[in-house]
This record gives structure tokens, C-alpha cells and sequence, in this order.
């Protein structure tokens, strides 16, 4: 994900300041993995000093001062066409469960355990996620399925692989 564009999208209804920022994005999209402060404000300079933002004002209120930002037409533009740029679709062509799978057979251990252990450990993470979603509101329910599909896929690549093992050992340890 990008940060940036993300702090530039929500700064499109109005000028908010980095904790403002901070705390919506991790409303709407940080449930996982909240951002640092730090993060926020090096990010915020970042897009400043590249005109994607300004400083629409500063305010102490008896504390330290805080900036208001406010996207510029440069960030608005940047934002849509980060928006409308398709994303590169991830084939996962090194995978690290596939590396596991090859060295058991290369070094004479039970990938067959390993795929075993690693199927109750999808299916573990299939349960909390439907869980999560069964209690979520759309927006985690949205994210919850995009996982879960993920989860699925691998699953049919496990029994899949499962099913291949012996065939796979001829190849990668004849």
C-alpha cells in the first residue's frame, strides 16, 4: 500500500492534521498494522517538499504546534493517477512454502508433515478471519474475503502439491 497516496486521498475532503491523518487511516485501513506517528509526519514532509501538499495552518493551543495540511492541485492529480493505475498482480513465484516443500524432499524429511502442518495452519487462520467477518462491518468483511480467497488458493495448491509429492521428489531429488 502506499502511505503517501493514502494521506493524500483522505486529505481530499479537507485539511486535517497528521494526527487527524493517523487516526483515520488506521480507522479505515490500518486494523492490522496501525501507522507510527513518525511514519505520518516523515511522510507528510515528504509530500510537502514534493508539492503534493501544503501547509494550511499551524495551531499550539497551549502545546506544541501542529500543522494543518491541505492536498494541492499536484496531489489531487497524483492521487488520481495513482487511483486509476491498475496494481501488478503478485504470482508468488517464490514462494517460501515451496522452498520448504523442495528442501524436505532434498534432505530426506516428510514434506508431506510439513504440507500437514502447514494446511491446519491455513485452515487455523480461515477460522479467526471468518470469525472477524461474520462480526465485521462491510468494510471487514471486504477485507476479510480478499484474504480468505487468498487462504483458499493456497489450499488448493497444498492438496494439490500433496497429491504431486511423489512425482515432485523424482524431479528435484532423482
Amino acid at each position: 500500500m502506499s502511505i503517501g497516496h493514502t494521506l493524500l486521498g483522505l486529505l481530499e475532503s479537507g485539511p486535517r492534521h497528521g494526527y487527524d491523518l493517523k487516526r483515520t487511516f488506521d480507522e479505515k485501513f490500518g486494523q492490522d498494522r496501525p501507522l507510527h506517528y513518525g511514519q505520518v509526519y516523515s511522510t507528510m514532509s515528504r509530500l510537502l517538499k514534493n508539492g503534493l501538499v501544503e501547509v494550511d495552518g499551524v495551531e499550539s493551543e497551549g502545546g506544541p504546534e501542529r500543522k494543518r495540511y491541505a492536498i494541492t492541485d499536484a496531489g489531487i492529480t497524483d492521487v488520481s493517477r495513482w487511483l486509476m493505475q491498475p496494481e501488478k498482480p503478485e504470482p508468488y513465484l517464490q514462494s517460501t512454502l515451496y522452498t520448504k516443500v523442495v528442501l524436505a524432499l532434498l534432505t530426506d524429511r516428510s514434506a508431506s508433515d510439513l504440507l500437514d502442518s502447514q494446511r491446519s495452519e491455513h485452515l487455523r487462520m480461515m477460522r479467526i478471519l471468518t470469525d472477524r467477518k461474520r462480526k465485521g462491518d462491510l468494510a471487514d468483511q471486504l477485507i476479510c474475503d480478499h484474504a480468505l480467497f487468498h487462504l483458499e488458493a493456497d489450499l488448493r495448491w497444498l492438496e494439490l502439491t500433496a497429491a504431486r509429492l511423489g512425482q515432485l521428489a523424482k524431479v528435484v531429488a532423482p
